[in-house]
């Protein structure tokens, strides 16, 4: 349970800082635009599954192959700023909870407009 909690506690200071890494750190204008989701890292601290959205979807793509490539500065700078022993390999994963939300809320509307 305390391991759990740990884990946790991690998961949001990764979020916030990547967050504002992105921001800040990142010279690249498309990954400004980048909203960090969620993090879910392992027991062992080894990966971390980083979960992001775009603003601009036409551009999906793109960003991910640039969180790829800039996922090893990334790590570098959060093991400056989150104390831990391990600084997990950070693996970028496109949030679709937000799309799927969106597409069911469209069903939603789609139905009380037939109705």
């Amino acid at each position: 349970m305390m391991a759990n909690l740990k884990i946790e506690r991690l998961n949001h200071a990764f979020q916030e800082e990547i967050s504002i890494i992105l921001n800040r750190e990142i010279k690249d204008e498309d990954l400004h635009f980048v909203t960090i989701t969620g993090v879910d890292t392992t027991s062992d601290l080894s990966f971390a599954k980083v979960y992001y959205t775009t603003l601009d979807m036409t551009k999906k793509d793109l960003v991910a192959e640039k969180l790829s490539k800039a996922a090893s500065f990334i790590r570098t700078e959060l093991a400056k700023k989150v104390e831990v022993r391990h600084t997990p390999e950070l693996k970028f994963i496109f949030d679709t909870s937000i799309e799927y939300g969106e597409h069911i809320e469209s069903i939603i509307e789609n139905l009380k407009k037939n109705n």
